[in-house]
């Protein structure tokens, strides 16, 4: 699968001399930037710490936890590229599907913001899920369902239980960096369709 160009223009359906082009022109350094976050994230020069192959499971996870069928579109052929198998490209889809998708939800610690927690569930890859996806990977979907869901909560223990499934401080400073990316690009993604008129 030969990469866009500019990942964001291809996912909104951007063509050159639209209306949206000359918008995007507007802001040319922030596209800049965007395409090379994107390619330092998915083509890194060190994939030592977290494969490409576990980039891409946890862009296509982020996508279907957003609702977002073009983006998790794209990220499921960025997958098999990576070398997903079968079973492990339905085990994304199917944990995906059965986690909650409503958020953002937690505690903060006590204080002046405590009046604005909302309770709602840690969630856990199911049994058939963890056997599929593997520990290292499943903790990793698990932590990003917290990043999306209920950031204020995330503490120490939920970064021991990626120490405890192998993740290296350096994959997982890696998985924070590109959930952060992969919540703007979505959105990013999602309003420009919608100035196009398409959903």
């Amino acid at each position: 699968m030969q990469v866009p160009a500019d990942v964001v223009d291809a996912l909104v359906g951007v063509t050159p001399g639209s209306p949206l082009d000359a918008v995007r022109a507007r802001r040319s350094e922030a596209r800049k930037q965007a395409q090379t976050s994107w390619r330092a994230l998915f083509e890194p020069a060190d994939a030592s710490h977290m494969s490409v192959l576990e980039r891409c499971a946890v862009a296509r996870f982020v996508a279907l936890l957003h609702g977002r069928s073009e983006t998790a579109a794209f990220y499921a052929a960025r997958l098999v590229e990576a070398g997903a198998t079968t079973a492990l490209a339905a085990a994304i889809e199917a944990e995906a599907a059965a986690a909650p998708r409503q958020g953002p939800y937690g505690a903060y610690p006590p204080g002046p913001l405590s009046c604005e927690d909302a309770p709602g569930a840690v969630w856990q890859a199911t049994s058939a899920g963890r056997t599929a996806l593997g520990a290292r990977l499943a903790a990793a979907l698990e932590h990003v369902h917290m990043l999306v869901f209920h950031p204020r909560d995330a503490a120490a223990p939920a970064l021991q239980a990626l120490y405890d499934a192998g993740w290296s401080t350096t994959g997982i400073v890696t998985l924070s960096q590109l959930v952060a990316f992969l919540s703007f690009q979505i959105r990013l993604v999602a309003g420009l369709r919608a100035l196009a008129g398409r959903s």
